[in-house]
Parts: C-alpha cells; structure tokens; sequence
C-alpha cells in the first residue's frame, strides 16, 4: 500500500511537471540552490521525472521490488513500524545517493539531476539481500541470474560508467542508493530485532548451493 502511493504521488507530480518548466525548477536537484538553503531539493527532486520512460521505468521497478521489501518490514517490524521504516529507507536513500553528487557539483550552477534512481537502487539492494537467489533480469537481454550476481554486476557497470561519463545518466547515485539500501538494512534489522542480515543472506546462498547439489545428485 504504502509502495502504490510512494508510486502515485511521483507519477503525478512528474506527469504535473512533463509540460511545467518552472515546477521543474523550483524543485529539482540543483547544487547551488541547494547552498542557498533550499534543503528540500535533496528530497522532492525524488518526485521528478524527465519523461515517461524514465518514470514508467523507475516506478516499476519500485512496484517489482518495493512491494515485497514493504512486506517483509511490516512482517518483521510490525504493520506501523515497519511503514516507518520502510518510509525512511525510501527518503533517506533519495538524500543519501545524492549526497556525493552535491559535493562534486556543488559549484556548478550549469548541473540538475531529477528521478528516484537512487531511491529504487536502495530498494532492490534491500531485496538482493533479503532473496538473494530469487532470479532478476537484465533489461534488454533475456537472461536471468540470481540476485546477488544481478547486484554485482549492477554495481560494476554503474561504476564503470561513471567513471567513463557515459550517457546523461548519474550513475553514482545508483552505486550510493544501493550502499546506502544495504547498510541501512543491516543497521536496522541487527538493532531493531537482532537479525544479521548479512548472515541470512550469506545462509540463501549456500543452502540453495547444496539443494543444487542435491538435485544434481552430488
């Protein structure tokens, strides 16, 4: 419940904004703004959108995602405290994932960023940890691969395009969203409900090792 709206209120903000220049500005990332005390833009830039493919896009990836990780919290956390949680996961990730982005361009008063990339990076990290041998795709290859290897393989493309500026994309916002989605989930659950979650991923990945062992008749 709490994901459909996170979803609906971006869409209509963004689809709002699609053809409003001056919501655009008053609301998306822009450094220098920023320096000026508009602290706002660190959060409400999660609510644009350049186009419909973009938002289409991050949004369902959130609804993929964003789903079952707001179930898993209500289920460990409690109904309230785990729509808490989940809450600040999301927010605190758009904020965190940008953070490195404001150092670096803080004085450039040509630099914007908008969408929830970061956001959703953190939420499908949070999964990656949670299932991480459930299989994820490779958008435009039709290949499917466990979780974890998906993460790793996200997090070494986004660095290296990064690295290499390519496309109009920020690319550190995804690495620092995803960072951010799994210390946050380690933090929360290890001092909430004493649950290592770092363990439980690592138990995933070897019990299903040996169930395919098994199988196979090793």
């Amino acid at each position: 419940m709490v994901t459909i709206i996170i979803i609906a209120v971006t869409a209509f903000i963004s689809y709002s904004a699609f053809n409003n220049g001056s919501l655009v500005e008053k609301y998306i990332f822009y450094p220098p703004a920023i320096k000026n005390k508009q602290w706002y833009r660190f959060i409400s830039y999660g609510f644009l959108h350049a186009d419909w493919s973009h938002l289409i896009f991050n949004m369902f990836a959130l609804y993929l995602f964003g789903s079952e990780i707001e179930k898993v919290f209500k289920e460990v956390f409690g109904d309230q405290a785990g729509i808490v949680l989940y809450l600040m996961l999301y927010i605190l990730a758009l904020i965190f994932s940008i953070l490195p982005t404001y150092f670096k361009e803080k004085n450039n008063s040509q630099y914007r960023s908008l969408g929830a990339s970061g956001a959703v990076s953190a939420i499908v990290f949070a999964y990656i940890l949670v299932y991480p041998m459930n299989f994820m795709g490779i958008m435009f290859i039709p290949v499917f691969l466990p979780a974890f290897i998906f993460g790793i393989i996200y997090i070494i493309t986004s660095i290296y395009l990064d690295r290499n500026h390519t496309g109009n994309i920020n690319h550190s916002a995804h690495v620092m969203g995803g960072i951010f989605g799994i210390v946050f989930m380690f933090v929360t659950f290890k001092s909430i409900v004493d649950i290592n979650i770092f363990a439980w991923f690592i138990d995933n990945i070897q019990l299903s090792s040996i169930r395919d062992l098994i199988h196979f008749g090793y």
